[in-house]
């Protein structure tokens, strides 16, 4: 009987994808029978309830499998409450039965976008489309025996609606050279001091496929000078040595948004303090191979600076937050994964101190336009929408600072395609030293997304303020000058 092996399977693609016709044996007839487990309705042929809801604490078992076989394909979408679901919804994959699971990642994170975000992007084995929504990924997964795939909702929401598809086919057996597909989520909030972030320790015979790092800077400029090192079967001395972080990822000079089937950046908010960044790797044509274990590292060096604020050095450890998922093929058993960090610890946020701007609708004022509360996917459901009519037209809200401190502003903000550009000030009732908070912010965008931003830090007095958003203009290509008002939060600091 002739074996199925997907790893030929692979390089032949490649092969094919290096010469500009990935298709090209797309004719070859295949062995096995197409399966699919998804959230289709139970009653197929009149029902459309398509969807799964997970309750706080609860897990969805989303396929049970009987093997021999192979998935080919994971698609799902998500409707849940929580802002930052992707890093509270725990992605889980178990084979043959194992007790250990060898996928234990957040969901988003798992799909190549950290932090909790729903960012869009293309890649080869993974996509993300629909604003960030959608979520594919092609990793091809064998199994000789079963394959159980759960996802958990740690949230303290529901999960309103999980769609989701797994494709795959079921063989006569799977080649015994095939490894199981691995992956683990691994986070330092802060990255400790001492020593390199740990981005893999793996046990067994196998090799790495990938990498995909999020990076929250605690201060400003350039994080990524570290190099990164691949120990293999028990080095002391790297066989892979790095020479900076970008280069790893396959860019260089620094990093800016992009996506390419091998390597991307997909989240690039800038070099400011607190500003977010992922960025991923995937090693399909250059897999780093091992026979006994492997261990992969990255440094977290970068600029650093002196009590008065000037650069000391251009290469020196930094506490910046790092978070990571390690993908990669290898014999069973694997080593267990450390515990992983639970819900909102792998959050940089406490979203239950947002304030929610809609909430202000009766007590807000504006020079012109009106103000709804319209519903849709914002935080607790709805955001303030306002529709100011040219430029120079201001719109307040009633803001109370419970002690005097100094400050970081987030600004929950909607974009969209008839959305203006605003400058944004926070000051005290009485109208006295106002603070600047952001300036000129262009929220147009062609579809409709909603994003959160710091600023500051500022220094605010105790007592009510007033958040005086004003209309400076709109982008060339918006069709109006509206701009909806999600929430804000204002997170006291050290000085």
């Amino acid at each position: 009987m002739k074996r199925y092996c997907f790893l030929t399977i692979i390089a032949v693609f490649a092969a094919g994808f290096a010469q500009g016709d990935p298709l090209s044996e797309l004719p070859l007839l295949k062995e096995g029978t197409s399966q699919r487990a998804s959230s289709c309705d139970p009653n197929w042929q009149n029902g459309n309830a398509d969807a799964r809801p997970i309750q706080p604490g609860k897990t969805l078992t989303v396929a049970e499998l009987e093997g021999p076989g192979v998935i080919t394909h994971f698609w799902n979408t998500i409707s849940a409450e929580d802002r930052g679901y992707p890093r509270l919804l725990v992605l889980r994959m178990y084979w043959d039965g194992e007790p250990n699971p060898s996928v234990e990642c957040p969901i988003g994170d798992f799909f190549g976008i950290g932090h909790g975000l729903d960012v869009p992007y293309t890649s080869l084995p993974v996509s993300v489309t629909s604003n960030g929504r959608a979520r594919n990924c092609y990793w091809p997964m064998p199994f000789r025996k079963s394959a159980r795939i759960t996802v958990t909702n740690e949230g303290r929401k529901p999960v309103r609606a999980f769609y989701y598809y797994v494709d795959w086919r079921k063989l006569p057996e799977v080649d015994e050279a095939a490894g199981y597909f691995h992956a683990v989520y691994r986070q330092e909030f802060p990255a400790a001091m001492g020593r390199n972030y740990l981005l893999a320790d793996i046990e067994g015979r196998g090799h790495y496929v990938g990498t995909v790092l999020s990076v929250r800077q605690h201060t400003p400029s350039w994080w990524g000078e570290g190099d990164d090192f691949f120990f293999i079967d028990g080095e002391t001395e790297p066989s892979l040595r790095g020479t900076g972080s970008e280069d790893y990822f396959c860019d260089a000079w620094g990093l800016r948004q992009m996506a390419t089937p091998y390597y991307g950046c997909p989240v690039m908010q800038g070099y400011d303090a607190y500003d977010l960044t992922t960025v991923y790797r995937w090693h399909i044509t250059d897999p780093v191979i091992f026979q006994k274990s492997l261990r992969a590292e990255i440094e977290h060096k970068g600029v650093a600076f002196d009590e008065e604020g000037k650069v000391r050095t251009g290469f020196e450890e930094r506490a910046d937050d790092f978070s990571s998922v390690a993908f990669w093929y290898q014999t069973e058993p694997h080593k267990p994964y450390a515990p992983m960090p639970a819900g909102y610890d792998r959050l940089y946020i406490d979203y239950s101190k947002l304030v929610e701007l809609e909430s202000f609708k009766d007590q807000a004022t504006a020079t012109a336009g009106t103000l709804q509360e319209q519903a849709g996917g914002y935080s607790s459901g709805n955001q303030l929408f306002w529709t100011p009519q040219e430029q120079g037209q201001t719109l307040e809200i009633p803001v109370k600072v419970e002690e005097a401190g100094r400050y970081r502003v987030l600004l929950v903000l909607t974009k969209s395609w008839d959305y203006g550009r605003f400058d944004v000030a926070l000051s005290p009732a009485d109208k006295s030293e106002g603070k600047a908070i952001a300036s000129n912010l262009d929220q147009f965008s062609p579809s409709i997304v909603t994003e959160e931003q710091w600023y500051g830090p500022v220094e605010l007095s105790a007592g009510p303020h007033t958040l005086t958003v004003t209309n400076v203009g709109k982008n060339r290509q918006s069709k109006g000058y509206y701009l909806g008002l999600d929430a804000i939060m204002l997170e006291r600091v050290e000085k």
